[in-house]
This record gives structure tokens, C-alpha cells and sequence, in this order.
């Protein structure tokens, strides 16, 4: 079908020249290959941007580059060795990505979502009432 055969230990051979995409994850900084947006006249260093996102990320990431082009070939490797929590990565990244494409700070920025005050599916009991499934009866 793909022109690969299973062998004994699992691993499959190809057994015919067939064109089949790597199934491997690369490291590669993809950050590299993407353009650098230029400064506005609010964000003209990697701590202003940091400020204008909020979430307190300036002070979340202590050895952000000091230099314009060097923050924007920051990884989530490069994070993640600063010290990032995952969610402060996630945040980060998608926020210099809005960013490159030119789209407002003040349009996408945005607080974490509160935690929840009612754990799983909520309580039987809410407002004082009995909450059951409403099923028509005929």
C-alpha cells in the first residue's frame, strides 16, 4: 500500500522507493526564518513589548535579549531555558506572532482566565435550587 513491510522488531522498511514525509519532530528554530517586525512608537525594546502584553511577563522573564533582532529569534527553547512556565510560553509566542502580522498589542493582549471557584461539573445545588436535567414528560 506505502511500500512499507513490518519487520520482527517492529520497525518498518521500506521496500520500494517510495516519497513518505519524515515522521520525525525536528528541532529547528523556525523563528529564524520568519521576518522581524519593526518598532512602533510605543514598543521600541523587548521590555516594552514585554509590558504591553501583560501578564507581568517582564519580570517573569529575566533574561529577555536586549537587542530588538535577538528577541524576535527567541525559541520556545530559549524560553523555556528563562524560565517560563508553559503557559507563559504559549502566551508569549502567539502574542509576538499577532505582533509580526501587524496586528495591534492593545487589540490582542489579554489577562489569564480566572480559576474556576466551582471544581468538575458544579455543584446539584446552585442558587438555592435543585438543578436536574429538564426532560420533557409525555
Amino acid at each position: 500500500m506505502f511500500g512499507l513491510v513490518a519487520s520482527s522488531s517492529r520497525s518498518f522498511h521500506h521496500c520500494s522507493a517510495t516519497f513518505l514525509p519524515a515522521l520525525t519532530r525536528s528541532f529547528v528554530n523556525r523563528a529564524l526564518t520568519k521576518p522581524i517586525p519593526p518598532t512602533n512608537e510605543t514598543i521600541t525594546t523587548p521590555n516594552d513589548f514585554l509590558k504591553s502584553i501583560g501578564r507581568s511577563m517582564e519580570t517573569k522573564m529575566t533574561s529577555a535579549p536586549e537587542s530588538w533582532d535577538d528577541f524576535w529569534r527567541t525559541s520556545g527553547l530559549d524560553l523555556r531555558k528563562a524560565g517560563l512556565s508553559v503557559r507563559d510560553r504559549r502566551y508569549t509566542l502567539w502574542c509576538m506572532s499577532k505582533f509580526r502580522r501587524g496586528i495591534a498589542v492593545e487589540e490582542f493582549a489579554h489577562e489569564p482566565k480566572p480559576q474556576k471557584t466551582i471544581r468538575g461539573w458544579g455543584p446539584s445545588v446552585q442558587n438555592g435550587k435543585r438543578i436536574r436535567s429538564k426532560r420533557p414528560k409525555n
